[in-house]
C-alpha cells in the first residue's frame, strides 16, 4: 500500500474533502488521526474507518486555539510515535460584501484558515525535522488565485496559504519536509450544495471538464502529494478544477 506505516494528521475531517482524504490514506496503510470541532462528527468518521479495516483515531479539535494545535500533535505523537504526513483541510466561511464584512467575519476567518493552517505546520515541522522527512498538504482554494466577490476574507486566507506554502517549502526542503498545497475549484460537498442551481449551471458552463469535482478527485492529489512519488515537488500549488481557471 501507498501509505503503509505511514502516520497522518487530517484537519476538518467530519465531512467532505477531509473525510474522504482520511478515508483514502486509511485504504492505503496509513495511520490517521482526525480531528474536527465537532468531536461526534469526527468520532463517527473514525469509527467507520476502524470498522472497515482502517487505523483511525479521533480528537476534538479547533484549529484556530494554538493549545489545540499543540494538544492534537502531542496525543498524535503518544499514539502513533511519528508525524509523517499532515493534512491541513480545516476552514470556514463568513460570505458577505467586504464593505459590509464585520470586523469579527473578517478576523474568524484568518484565524481559522491562515493562521490555523501555520498553527499546525509549526506544530508537526519539529518532529518531521527529527525525522528527517515529512509531507505536508495545505487545502487552498482557487479563490485565492482568482478571488471572487462576496468572498474577500476567504479569498485572502487561501492566497495566504498559498504564499505560506511556498515559504515554509524554502525553509525545511533540505530536512526533507515537502509541503504542497491544493486548490480545488467546484467540489461537490455540504458546502458547495447551498449554492443556488442557476449559479452552479454559470459555474459548469466555466468548466471544460464538463463536471463537478468530488472529495474523492481532491483525495486522489492528496495521496500522490503524500507519497514518495512525489518527493521532488514542493512549494507547488496544484489545481484540481477541472480547468475551470488556467
Amino acid at each position: 500500500m501507498t501509505l503503509k506505516d505511514k502516520v497522518a494528521i487530517v484537519t476538518g475531517a467530519s465531512r467532505g474533502i477531509g473525510e474522504a482524504i482520511a478515508r483514502k490514506f486509511c485504504q492505503e496503510g496509513a495511520s490517521v488521526m482526525l480531528c474536527s470541532r465537532s468531536a461526534e462528527g469526527v468520532a463517527a468518521i473514525a469509527e467507520s474507518l476502524s470498522g472497515e479495516g482502517g487505523n483511525a483515531k479521533s480528537t476534538q479539535a479547533d484549529i484556530s486555539n494554538k493549545a489545540d494545535v499543540e494538544a492534537l500533535v502531542d496525543l498524535t505523537l503518544q499514539e502513533f510515535d511519528r508525524v509523517d504526513i499532515l493534512v491541513n483541510n480545516a476552514g470556514i466561511t463568513r460570505d458577505t460584501l467586504f464593505m459590509r464584512m464585520k470586523d469579527e467575519d473578517w478576523d474568524a476567518v484568518i484565524q481559522t484558515n491562515l493562521t490555523g493552517t501555520a498553527y499546525c505546520m509549526r506544530a508537526v515541522t519539529r518532529p518531521m525535522m527529527r525525522q528527517r522527512g515529512g509531507r505536508i498538504i495545505n487545502i487552498s482554494s482557487v479563490i485565492g488565485i482568482v478571488g471572487n466577490a462576496g468572498q474577500a476574507n476567504y479569498a485572502a486566507s487561501k492566497a495566504g496559504i498559498i504564499g505560506l506554502t511556498k515559504s515554509v517549502a524554502k525553509e525545511v526542503g533540505s530536512r526533507g519536509i515537502t509541503v504542497n498545497a491544493i486548490t480545488p475549484g467546484f467540489i461537490t460537498t455540504e458546502m458547495t450544495e447551498k449554492i443556488s442551481e442557476a449559479d452552479q449551471q454559470k459555474m459548469l458552463e466555466m468548466i471544460p471538464a464538463g463536471s463537478f469535482g468530488t472529495p474523492e478527485d481532491v483525495a486522489e492529489t492528496a495521496l500522490f502529494l503524500a507519497s514518495d512519488t512525489a518527493r521532488y515537488i514542493t512549494g507547488q500549488a496544484v489545481q484540481v478544477d477541472g480547468g475551470m481557471f488556467m
